[in-house]
């Protein structure tokens, strides 16, 4: 009866560790919108006002300052004075990782990660995006590659 009853104890243990889900990787880049600053297009009234689209193509840096890739894409004015509706791609060495989600004026905004490629193909997970105030934006990617 005691080695049925550590069978039964040792599976458990065994379905309980493969439920588990392994920690997400991190990935911490800096947009640099100093020198290639997004595009403002105005559309409708004039200044800012729901609808306007800024566009942008700047280089991705490391921690060391250091182009590691691209940080391309669109948003739309949603909400006057406080987001934007944002897709955009950061294109790196061995693939892309595509993000989407609401990117406020202030603070830290959590984005959705929607996709990759290459490397990052089977990508999921967040970014967390903050304007440093200063021309850069720090971009800190959690995720998993299924």
């Amino acid at each position: 009866m005691p080695t049925t009853l550590y069978r039964i104890l040792f599976a458990s243990f065994l379905g309980m560790a493969s439920c588990t889900q392994k920690l997400p990787l991190t990935l911490e880049t800096v947009a640099d919108a100093r020198i290639h600053k997004a595009k403002f297009i105005d559309i409708g009234e004039p200044g800012d006002s729901v609808g306007d689209i800024l566009t942008f193509d700047q280089p991705l840096l490391n921690e060391k300052a250091e182009q590691i890739g691209n940080n391309s894409g669109t948003c739309i004015r949603t909400r006057m004075g406080h987001s934007f509706q944002c897709q955009w791609t950061l294109t790196l060495k061995n693939g892309s990782i595509q993000v989407a989600g609401r990117e406020l004026d202030q603070g830290a905004s959590d984005i959705a990660i929607v996709g990759g490629t290459g490397q990052y193909a089977g990508i999921s997970g967040q970014m967390e995006s903050v304007n440093n105030g200063d021309g850069t934006f720090t971009q800190t990617l959690h995720y998993w590659i299924r």
